[in-house]
């Protein structure tokens, strides 16, 4: 089979590899789509924190099945996406459902070989029908899932006032599904363009430009009130810092991003609102099902999200092309 390596930062081959042999319990895929995540835009640029060369990247997936364990409802040829989070089902994380911080996890791409090439081989838990959702669509579930994952982590509400910083594909996915909930959500970020598109196409209800201002601008907006929850996803630990000062009384402050740095706040402040910091990591079973929901409830704008597309074959020059920001990229999707 033909697999994508990134052999070192910055280096990427097009190689041929054995086809990948099914284990026991395990349903081999052929792969259809992969989804460009920022994550692997990370590992290309020599950023990633738990990572170690080379890797074939690759975990936002879909495909068709290809061959499947005796006696599971999967049959050759059904439509279906993969979760890449390889959990040990055993230890104390997983014990008490939180697959997605298994004390142990493998995820697709990143500790292990992911699904940048034809096939890949994985636990017939982690493969899941798509039902009536397009492969292609399929292909941004999981990083759906991961703002989903946020949202339900911020038990946000109607009754919030949310703000999310960071406008990537991971804030897009968290305005999403603040918006479902029917919150009323504010976006900032330093791309206009990117604001433009959140209230456009995402529903966003107000923007903040994160210039000096943004304090005062935001304190104007709320009348002073502040946020009840603030989800960042800017991937950066000066905005995750400064986060913290958009927190009202009793709010929560939701970190999707994760990042190498420390990152430090001031405890007089946080301590007098009683505030509450959630890390949100990867997304659980729910969390996918509840994409799935809202793409089939028209919810989702995929087509407007997919925004680049190409093969395989040419991705050695497409994520030198796509990793530049000019190129603006929201999601891009490699066919296989």
């Amino acid at each position: 089979m033909k697999a994508l390596v990134c052999d070192e930062p910055g280096r990427l081959s097009l190689v041929s590899r054995p086809d990948p042999v099914r284990g026991d319990g395990e349903v081999l895929v052929r792969i259809r789509h992969v989804g460009i995540c920022g994550t692997d835009f990370h590992i290309f640029a020599g950023k990633h924190p738990f990572l170690e060369y080379p890797r074939v990247m690759g975990h936002e997936l879909s495909g068709t099945v290809e061959e499947a364990p005796s006696g599971s409802a999967l049959r050759k040829g059904d439509p279906v996406y993969i979760v890449p989070y390889l959990s040990c089902g055993g230890c104390q994380a997983c014990r008490k459902g939180l697959t997605n911080a298994c004390c142990n996890i493998r995820v697709l791409g990143v500790h292990c070989d992911g699904g940048m090439a034809d096939y890949v081989s994985v636990p017939e838990r982690n493969v899941v029908p798509t039902g009536g959702i397009a492969l292609e669509d399929a292909a941004m579930i999981e990083f759906l899932a991961i703002g989903a994952h946020g949202v339900k982590r911020g038990n946000i509400s109607a009754a919030n006032r949310v703000l999310v910083t960071g406008s990537g594909p991971i804030g897009m996915s968290a305005i999403i599904f603040a918006k479902a909930r029917g919150a009323h959500v504010t976006v900032m970020d330093t791309r206009e363009y990117r604001l433009a598109f959140a209230v456009d196409r995402l529903g966003a209800d107000a923007v903040l430009i994160a210039d000096d201002r943004a304090e005062a601008s935001a304190e104007r907006q709320t009348g002073g009130e502040w946020f009840d929850v603030v989800v960042d996803a800017t991937g950066n630990a000066v905005p995750m810092q400064r986060g913290f000062n958009f927190l009202n009384h009793g709010a929560r402050y939701v970190l999707l991003s994760v990042v190498r740095q420390d990152i430090a706040f001031s405890d007089p402040e946080f301590h007098k609102r009683e505030a509450t910091l959630l890390a949100s990591r990867n997304a659980q079973p729910d969390d996918f099902a509840e994409v799935v929901r809202q793409i089939e409830a028209g919810r989702v704008p995929t087509r407007a999200l997919n925004t680049h597309r190409g093969r395989l074959e040419d991705a050695v020059g497409l994520f030198s092309e796509w990793s530049r920001p000019e190129a603006g990229v929201i999601k891009a999707i490699l066919e296989v």
